[in-house]
């Protein structure tokens, strides 16, 4: 017998079980759901320490940022109507921070350092004390330097004051996330030395000998413009796992269910860098919010969502079986993978990664010649056949006069369409229901239905060569001026994706109206993905301070695609 190896075997055991204690109770392996639990964080008093913690995924100790010794961090309930103190201690050598991801309060308890407070300094103290005024589903995360993708984040439910329109017997938080074992400033030096680095999955020869993805004519005119089809993801499986609150697809964290119940899944995409297709095979849900808002339901049998977006669906499993929740990576190189069942130890069969989709001239902000999106007319005159011509004119920059001509941009889309009724990449063609925005619809009518008095076109431009990322053509280190705003006023901001990626983009401290011809039932959001050559507009009231704005792709927010809205009364004062 090898005593030492024993011994190291027992070491990693008792290394991995303390590993597991770092996990809160509503992130638990098995989960009988959250009202199940008693309330880990309530009241209207509440301390959170921000610290290093370790923990285990799929068997393996990992290192991460957590809050009161958990990563993700602990669920905080709170209710609709009354007001919160909480206390934050950075224990951590270096700067921290927490935004209320959503929740609509004062600026300067945002919990941005920089430009709505100072942050949190090393083995520092701050108190965020603010009134609740909605109900949903949220969450909270760190907003300094790369902490959130080190696991600086965990689940809000705020309970509504009133009676919930959203039936159900029994609810989960199902939070999906990415993890890697390699440290964030690791990844994005990778990414601004080589951005396809973690592209494991580019066309190759024996795929064209094999008749998949692109013709030989495509190529060659992809090629000339320095342009990878394949590039959905910046960083996919190659380095990341994904999780399902805080477990790995080897984990199976387990949601809990009795047949013919009505549970409530409230859906949370915490990840840093990656949009999920999330289903659950043989069983359709119904979408009851967005963001945190309820919307009308609508069925459907897969969604979209992007970082920092929210849904809440219920189903209704009425068989004495498992599901499985399939959380795919948008670039399909990996999956988060987790488990409804009625008793423990149950499991389901976990579909196969479906092929990766390959960008189309659409995603190049060709309107609608790329096929992905193309109208019945445009069809009809041929302008959607594969290999049809490209137009060169993508380094044009006539239709964006405002845009910085700048190393940092790269293309210009010559036609971007609005593709707020479009899946998402890789939905397209799935054989069943999928979500888009235009299915969206508030369940009760807008507070303010007001029309916007002006209109705001901001450009999401990029170089994906050197992984450059801004908004106009000038990253946030450069940015000499904040976006003004009216406090009260009603404003139109239109945002034009001029890069291949897609971009989630977030506006704290407000909901913003998409303008999906909803009229005062337009679906209210705190964040929107724009697809790839896209655009989308949106209607909203401006509300007073210094509010961040910028995309929740982590690693694009860390490279400059990033900008302040300030909002004033017309004295220049904050109301």
């Amino acid at each position: 017998m090898n005593l030492n190896l024993d011994r190291r075997a027992m070491m990693r055991g008792v290394g991995l079980a303390g590993a597991g204690l770092s996990l809160p109770g509503w992130a638990r392996p098995v989960s009988a759901g959250t009202t199940a639990l008693p309330p880990e964080l309530s009241g209207e008093e509440l301390t959170l320490t921000v610290g290093h913690v370790m923990r285990a995924i799929d068997g393996k100790p990992a290192h991460g940022i957590g809050i009161n010794g958990h990563a993700p961090a602990p669920l905080i309930r709170l209710k609709e109507g009354q007001r919160v103190r909480i206390h934050v201690e950075n224990g951590l050598d270096e700067e921290t921070s927490i935004h209320w991801h959503g929740l609509l309060l004062p600026f300067q308890m945002d919990g941005v350092p920089g430009v709505s407070f100072p942050g949190i300094p090393a083995r520092g103290r701050f108190t965020y004390d603010f009134p609740v005024i909605q109900s949903g589903t949220y969450w909270y995360h760190s907003h300094s330097g790369l902490q959130e993708q080190m696991g600086h984040y965990g689940p809000i439910l705020i309970d509504p004051k009133d009676a919930d329109p959203v039936g159900f017997d029994r609810e989960h938080v199902v939070m999906l996330s990415d993890h890697s074992p390699l440290h964030p400033h690791a990844i994005f030096r990778k990414l601004k030395l080589e951005p396809g680095y973690f592209n494991r999955q580019r066309q190759t020869i024996s795929g064209l000998l094999a008749g998949r993805d692109q013709r030989p004519s495509e190529r060659a005119e992809w090629g000339a413009m320095r342009m990878d089809p394949t590039d959905i993801a910046d960083v996919t499986a190659t380095t990341y796992t994904y999780l399902v609150n805080g477990h790995g697809p080897a984990d199976n964290w387990t949601a809990l269910f009795s047949p013919g119940e009505r549970v409530r899944l409230r859906f949370v995409n915490a990840s840093a860098m990656t949009t999920f297709n999330v289903r659950i095979p043989d069983l359709a849900m119904s979408v009851v919010a967005a963001d945190g808002l309820n919307i009308r339901p609508v069925e459907v049998d897969e969604f979209q969502f992007a970082p920092a977006e929210t849904y809440d669906v219920v189903v209704i499993p009425r068989e004495d079986r498992a599901f499985t929740i399939v959380g795919e990576s948008i670039d399909r190189s990996g999956m988060a993978r987790a488990t409804l069942a009625p008793r423990v130890g149950m499991t389901a069969p976990v579909p196969p990664l479906r092929r990766r989709p390959v960008a189309t001239m659409t995603d190049m902000g060709m309107g609608a010649m790329g096929g992905g999106d193309c109208a019945p007319e445009h069809a009809a005159m041929g302008h959607c056949a594969a290999g049809a011509p490209m137009d060169h004119s993508m380094r044009d920059f006539t239709p964006a006069p405002g845009v910085k001509r700048d190393p940092g941009v790269q293309t210009i889309s010559p036609m971007p369409t609005d593709r707020t009724g479009y899946p998402g990449q890789g939905l397209e063609n799935v054989g069943h229901r999928t979500l888009n925005y235009r299915m969206l619809e508030s369940l009760t009518p807008n507070p303010d239905t007001r029309p916007p008095g002006r209109e705001i076109v901001i450009h999401l431009t990029g170089n994906m060569e050197r992984y450059m990322w801004s908004f106009d053509g000038v990253k946030f280190a450069h940015v000499d001026k904040p976006i003004p705003m009216r406090s009260g006023e009603r404003v139109r901001v239109t945002l034009i994706n001029d890069t291949m990626m897609g971009h989630p983009i977030h506006l704290h401290g407000h909901f913003f109206e998409l303008v999906t011809d909803k009229g005062a039932h337009a679906p209210r959001k705190h964040t929107v993905l724009v697809q790839p050559g896209g655009k989308v507009s949106w209607d909203v009231t401006a509300e007073p301070g210094d509010w961040a704005f910028h995309c929740h792709m982590l690693y694009h927010m860390h490279a400059g695609m990033m900008q302040v809205v300030q909002v004033r009364d017309a004295g220049g004062k904050v109301a």
